[in-house]
């Protein structure tokens, strides 16, 4: 678990590390998120440290969201002047994320489809 802790803020580490090198308007846990993605990709494989490291973060992220909580109350009297804004984006956001959440899993069921109906089909011709 250790080491797949140390991975994960290696690769953190590096997307901060390039967002302030090359100036990049993009969040460096982004940039590391995505280059986890790719040494996964080319690795073509997860490590099993990883996955059950990855298990227990997901199982308590609700942990992980209380300072950002602590932090939108400390703001509570600007987001009380600005708080149409602020709803319209958290509803905004829930429909981006529902849509695209949709749109993936259809594109993965239809690809699974497809490749079980060619299995399917050269079977039928053998």
């Amino acid at each position: 678990m250790l080491y797949a802790l140390a991975t994960l803020f290696a690769f953190n580490l590096l997307g901060e590390f390039l967002v302030r090198a090359t100036g990049l308007p993009l969040p460096g846990a982004l940039i590391g998120t995505l280059l986890l993605l790719l040494g996964l990709l080319f690795y073509k494989r997860l490590p099993k440290s990883l996955e059950d490291t990855a298990g227990v973060l997901l199982q308590n992220m609700m942990l992980l969201f209380i300072p950002v909580i602590a932090g939108v109350m400390q703001e509570f009297d600007h987001l009380r002047s600005e708080w149409l804004p602020f709803v319209l984006s958290c509803i905004g956001g829930a429909a981006i994320t529902f849509a695209a959440t949709a749109l993936t899993f259809r594109f993965f069921l239809n690809r699974q489809r497809s490749k079980e109906s060619a299995a399917g089909t050269e079977q039928e011709t053998a």
